[in-house]
């Protein structure tokens, strides 16, 4: 076991790009969405045995199913008063171990194929992280897609990783072309591995207020057994900044490790029917389905009976009393829908 390593599980996301099936308690990371066990056990069993029990930091909403679906992983858990965005979630966390333990950090709504190429990832980025690199983990990119941001390598550091030249936002089909056309672009994948004093003094260099706030949160927060409440009156002290922004896109030491791990941040129904196993007519059903002259789709019935004649590329997706029909190339638009039927 990786002592020094500190596994932990961010896991406040609302997952609204997921809708209907996604919202409220059941959020995105809580379902079962590519096999049998829900994103988030998926997540803890990629460090389990292998590594310390995780830290999960979740809203008070998601402590019960957190508690339920991390029964055995002798997890600790960190509870938000209210979401603050990654920055404070992540000074949380630095706020509640040693300044010596490296803290692995992971959004607990991926996929991750490759867990073996992941670890191998993890050694490359924590031999960086103990020279006080801050380390995100680049996937090596196999489209020029537009909806994740870019991370650009700059000077090799031996044979761990590179030098991050610049961030790139979510660019336009064009720019992602002649990215992937470059080489030296990957797409950023939210996971990180760094020193916690090293990101402690890098918070309060770049955004002082979130980790003051944090770490006053944590010093006057009520414990119980494996539970820590962050003081409600402090953290919301803290701006709501991700940690891209509040951190990572202004230190001058930042570290890319680039990894090809079969990874997807399943951040749409399209994503979710490209993992999804399918007939011969690229059909991907869960559920009760009945599919006549129709080709590419992902129907999840959700109890129902669904019958589709004559569609391509569309979602069907049923829950409860909510029904989403949306082209598939379309499926970030879902948000309208999430939001009308709040």
């Amino acid at each position: 076991m990786t002592r020094d390593i500190q596994p932990v599980v961010l896991c406040g996301g609302a997952g609204t790009r997921l809708w209907p099936a996604s919202r409220g308690t059941r959020a995105k990371q809580f379902l079962a969405l590519t096999g049998e066990r829900s994103l988030f056990e998926m997540t803890i069993m990629r460090t389990a045995g292998r590594f310390p029990p995780p830290i999960i930091l979740c809203g008070t909403a998601h402590v019960e199913l957190v508690r339920e679906q991390a029964d055995a992983s002798g997890a600790r858990l960190v509870v938000e008063p209210e979401p603050r965005n990654t920055a404070a979630a992540i000074a949380l966390a630095v706020a509640s171990v040693d300044a010596d333990t490296l803290l692995l950090v992971m959004p607990s709504d991926h996929v991750i194929a490759d867990v073996g190429a992941f670890h191998a990832a993890i050694e490359k980025a924590a031999r960086l992280a103990r020279q006080d690199w801050i380390v995100t983990f680049g996937i090596s990119p196999d489209r020029p897609d537009t909806g994740f941001g870019y991370i650009a390598s700059g000077a090799a550091l031996g044979e761990d990783g590179f030098q991050v030249d610049r961030f790139v936002e979510k660019p336009p089909l064009v720019e992602a072309e002649q990215m992937l056309a470059a080489g030296g672009f990957d797409w950023n994948a939210g996971i990180f591995l760094f020193r916690a004093g090293r990101m402690r003094a890098a918070m309060h260099r770049h955004c002082p207020a979130i980790v003051q706030a944090a770490e006053l949160a944590i010093a006057a927060g009520v414990r119980s057994g494996d539970r820590t409440d962050a003081d409600p009156v402090s953290f919301a002290r803290a701006p709501s900044e991700s940690i891209d922004y509040a951190v990572m896109e202004k230190d001058d030491r930042v570290a890319v490790v680039p990894v090809s791990m079969g990874w997807s941040d399943l951040g749409s129904w399209q994503a979710v029917h490209a993992l999804t196993p399918c007939d011969a007519a690229a059909n991907g059903c869960d559920g009760n389905a009945f599919l006549h002259d129709s080709h590419g789709c992902l129907v999840r019935s959700g109890g129902k009976r669904v019958s589709l004649i004559g569609m391509d590329d569309v979602a069907v997706i049923v829950d409860g009393d909510d029904i989403l029909v949306i082209p598939l190339a379309r499926s970030q638009d879902v948000r309208a829908a999430a939001q009308a039927h709040k």
